[in-house]
């Protein structure tokens, strides 16, 4: 790939990290109802990109129901499991989504795995599992789970992203639509606060909201799929394994998660088994959103 390519892999890859300690920061420190600032952010990402809903795309239902797993649905899933867990644990964790995804595309679509992406598999829960062995994430124990369920609803959801025929800025735009529908009345019924969450830090939340709109959602994955169609995946989508160093490191910089060697290690063994995915090809499935299973 050019240099400059591989500098807006960089790039992205920090705006993904960094996007996991900024929603910490939005659902804990500042007070937001987790599902309330999903549903902020998909409106904002659902307005920014109205023009492209037009003409209504094949098979719509299929589209909302994939588009609210890879967007909403898992995001909404990550901010609540943020009000206990760590950043850092939690990159880590939703490095399971990549063997999930594997593990569903066998049970839906017939998808034949050889003793190579077993062995990935086997190591990326292996390493997810001596991650959350550690005395910090033991005590966000809940939290994890949460985050484990974000990957695994973005794993389900970007199985069947290959049968839909949508440019990923168009499935983008209705994985919006389908999330604001879903998030709006699920905050009103479930949550409490919203408005005096909003009010008491205004400028702050605002900032988060855009910034996981506009930057990560918009800016980051747009620069991420126009690289992806111009270079080949197999050397683009294994570049997203620097998002969960760069979110422990973020982490441990920015919120003070205590980073331990059972992280260290759980995540490095986690990393080298998603990349044995990665390089094995499939038939069923779409490689882009083997590890970003998010929109």
């Amino acid at each position: 790939m050019p240099a400059r390519a591989v500098a807006i892999l960089v790039l992205c890859n920090v705006v993904w990290a960094l996007n996991v300690v900024v929603s910490k920061i939005a659902v804990d420190q500042l007070g937001a109802p987790p599902l309330a600032y999903a549903f902020a952010r998909s409106a904002l990402v659902m307005v920014v990109l109205l023009p492209l809903l037009r003409p209504l795309p094949a098979n719509l239902l299929r589209v909302m129901l994939v588009g609210l797993a890879i967007s909403g649905g898992s995001f909404a899933l990550l901010f609540m499991g943020l009000e206990t867990a760590s950043p850092s644990s939690a990159g880590v964790v939703s490095l399971s989504g990549a063997p999930m995804t594997v593990l569903f595309a066998i049970l839906f679509l017939g998808e034949r795995v050889r003793w190579r992406r077993g062995l990935g598999i086997a190591l990326a829960f292996g390493g997810v599992l001596i991650s959350v062995m550690s005395d910090s994430a033991l005590e966000a124990g809940p939290g994890l789970v949460l985050v484990f369920a974000s990957a695994a609803v973005g794993a389900l959801g970007s199985v069947f992203v290959k049968r839909i025929e949508l440019s990923s800025i168009r499935l983008q735009a209705w994985a919006a639509v389908a999330s604001s529908f879903v998030l709006l009345p699920l905050s009103l019924t479930i949550e409490s606060g919203q408005v005096a969450a909003f009010a008491d830090q205004p400028l702050l939340l605002a900032g988060c909201v855009v910034f996981a709109g506009l930057v990560v959602s918009v800016g980051a994955h747009t620069a991420y799929f126009r690289i992806l169609q111009a270079n080949d995946a197999n050397a683009v989508v294994p570049m997203t394994l620097l998002t969960p160093l760069f979110t422990i490191a973020l982490g441990a910089w920015l919120t003070g998660d205590p980073v331990g060697y059972r992280l260290l290690l759980g995540g490095a063994i986690a990393i080298a088994g998603v990349a044995i995915i990665l390089v094995r090809p499939s038939e069923t499935f779409t490689k882009r959103f083997l590890v970003r299973n998010r929109l």
